[in-house]
C-alpha cells in the first residue's frame, strides 16, 4: 500500500490517511566509554571537569543572634561564635563540609592548613 497523495485543497482538512505499514526495529546503541585508550578506573572523562571553578570557604564558627543584637553591631563589636579557640575550622567546597584545618599566617596573609578530610559517614550526617 502507498501513502495517499494530497492534491488541491485536500490538505486543508488534514484528513489524509497513511496506510503504508512501517517496519519497527529496536534502536542499537554503542556501549559507554571510549573503545581505545579508556582508563581501567572508568575516569576517562574527568579531565573535562578539572577546570570547573568551585567556591571554597572556610568557616571559623557559627552563632545565632536576635535582630536587636544584629542591629546593635558596629565597628569594634565582637561576635562570639560557638567554637573553642584553637579548634579546627571547617573547609567547605560548594557549601559542603569536606575537611577541617587550622588557620595559619603566610607572608601577612591568612591561610588554612588541612588537618583531616571528612569521612563519607560524616558527609552523610552533614546532609551532603
Amino acid at each position: 500500500m502507498t501513502d495517499q497523495a494530497i492534491t488541491g485543497n485536500e490538505h486543508d482538512g488534514m484528513n489524509v490517511q497513511h496506510n503504508e505499514e512501517k517496519e519497527v526495529q529496536k534502536a542499537k546503541f554503542e556501549p559507554f566509554g571510549e573503545k581505545d585508550g579508556a582508563r581501567a578506573e572508568g575516569h576517562n572523562n574527568i579531565d573535562l571537569l578539572m577546570d570547573v571553578p568551585l567556591p571554597v570557604s572556610v568557616e571559623l564558627g557559627r552563632t545565632t543572634m536576635t535582630i536587636r543584637n544584629i542591629l546593635e553591631l558596629g565597628a569594634g563589636s565582637v561576635v562570639e561564635v560557638h567554637r573553642v579557640a584553637g579548634e579546627p575550622v571547617d573547609i567547605l567546597i560548594n557549601g559542603k563540609l569536606v575537611a577541617r584545618g587550622e588557620v595559619v599566617v603566610i607572608d601577612e596573609n591568612f591561610g588554612v592548613r588541612i588537618l583531616d578530610m571528612v569521612s563519607p559517614e560524616e558527609k552523610l550526617m552533614d546532609g551532603a
